[in-house]
This record gives C-alpha cells, structure tokens and sequence, in this order.
C-alpha cells in the first residue's frame, strides 16, 4: 500500500480552532480576581529572577505577567521593567502592587503570540505559569525568542504535568473537555517540549525543578478561593449542572487531600514546577 493511500485510511487529525480557543481562555482569566491568588505566587518571581542573575539597568520583559510577580522582582532588582499582559484588569492590580511598593516600570496590554516590540528589544524576556496557557505553543515560543536580545536569557516558571497544578487541569479536562486537538500547558513544564519549542538560537535550556506549597485554611477554603477567584476553575464549575459541580468539587478535595502534607486541618500542598533559564546564541 502506498503511503498516500496508508494516510487517506487514517482518521484526520483534529483541528483546533486556536482564536476560539485564545478568547474563550481570555475570558477564563478575565474572570474572577487571579490577583487573590497570584499575589501568594511572589515568591517563584524572585526565584526566578535569581536564576536569571538579572543585572540592575538590564532591559526587562514580563509577558503574561498577570499581577506582576516576575515584573516586581525585577523592578526590585533595579532593572527597566515592562509588564504585558491580554488582561487589562490584571494590568491594573500589577500598576497598584508597583505603586505601593514606589516601582517604576512600565504597562502595556498585549498578546503574548504578537508581542508589539521590535526583534532583541530586552536583554531579559521572563514569564511566570503566564505564555505556558498561550494556545498557539510555537507562535508563543518564537516571539520569546524574537524580543530577547543575542546573549540574553528567557526565564520561564511552568507547573509540571504531574504536580498539584498539572493535575488540576487534568481534572478539571475531565468535567470540561478542552477543545478537541488542544495542546496541554502543563507540556511547557516538560525539558522535552522545551526542546521542541526552543531548537533553534538556543545555546543552553536549564530546567531546574522546584515546588511552590500552597497554603490554605483548609480544604474548603482552598476551593472557596480557587472556585471564586481562580479563572479556569470559576468557569469550570460554571459550565457544570448542580451534579456535575458536586462531583467536580468532590474530585478536586480528593485531589488536596492526596497531595496536602498538613495533618492539623490546615492545607500545605507542594506543587511541582519547572524552573527554567534558556539563554540566547
């Protein structure tokens, strides 16, 4: 059999439709407040800003910078800083975070897959658990590259597929299927996808693992915060009849109880992600 004839007997791949699948996950972090959840984030922005071993003056870039948590600790590192973000209102809470704080950096709302700066434009480009929820994986990859200057370094932050926040989304997937053919995010907290979304102009990737603990009054407060405020899982539940939100949330305290590592009621559950430093030819 001819290959042609081998392929013309296969089923066809599904195509995803990657603008529906881009508004209907900018509504998602349009929804509820991220902010109240991204703000316990802060620690893996200075983190990562480690790894990067930023330099006070260097030229910084925060795409899907949310609230800011990479942004702040490079503002705080004396570093020129702007913020990107497709959601205004999280732009805003990050504009707040920098005023308190007496931060200059600059804001602008923009798409992490069409970034509005010229080529080499920042000596770093950082993103932290941001461009990895981007549907256009490549597209997303190659604007990285595009705005870091030769010899710069991108700085990523990725939950992993296995961690508390890979399986999640795998839950959540389970109740709510994603569109048919779309890619998991939790794939950018793999060395392999990394190797496959950076090929070319990439003198080293350095994928470090670390964990962030989640801490919460208890496992109903965990999922009155993240059913309230967290976007994906707002809308996960919103999407569900009266029975499928009990089961979704049933799953979901199954899943805290496996992972936490508290034994007072309380709620520490570690959370396995990707550090990672790729540095530019």
């Amino acid at each position: 059999m001819s290959t042609s004839a081998a392929l013309a007997g296969m089923p066809a791949q599904p195509v995803t439709d990657l603008a529906a699948l881009k508004a209907r996950q900018q509504g998602a972090w349009s929804s509820g407040d991220y902010a109240v959840v991204g703000t316990t984030l802060q620690i893996v922005g200075e983190s990562l800003c480690e790894a990067l071993d930023l330099r006070a003056g260097s030229k910084v870039l925060d795409v899907a910078a949310g609230n800011g948590n990479g942004a702040l600790a490079a503002a705080r590192r004396w570093c020129e800083v702007t913020a990107t973000d497709y959601v205004p209102a999280l732009l805003d809470k990050a504009m707040e975070r920098a005023n308190a704080d007496r931060l200059a950096m600059e804001f602008m709302e923009a798409d992490a897959e069409n970034l509005p700066f010229k080529d080499q434009s920042f000596d770093y480009v950082m993103s932290i658990f941001g461009v990895m929820f981007t549907p256009d994986q490549e597209r997303a990859a190659a604007e990285l590259m595009r705005v870091c200057k030769r010899g710069g370094s991108i700085g990523l932050s990725n939950w992993t597929p296995d961690g508390f926040i890979g399986q999640l989304f795998k839950t959540i997937g389970k109740h709510v299927p994603p569109p048919a053919g779309a890619r998991s995010p939790a794939l950018w907290g793999t060395r392999a996808r990394l190797e496959e979304l950076f090929p070319a102009h990439v003198a080293s990737i350095a994928a470090t693992p670390r964990q962030f603990v989640f801490r919460y009054k208890s496992p109903a407060h965990w999922l009155e915060v993240f059913r309230t405020f967290y976007g994906p899982v707002l809308k996960a539940f919103g999407a569900l009849d009266t029975a499928g939100q009990m089961a979704l949330a049933g799953e979901l305290t199954e899943l805290m109880t496996r992972f936490n590592r508290a034994e007072d009621g309380t709620i520490v559950v570690p959370s396995d992600y990707l550090e990672v430093v790729i540095t530019r030819h």
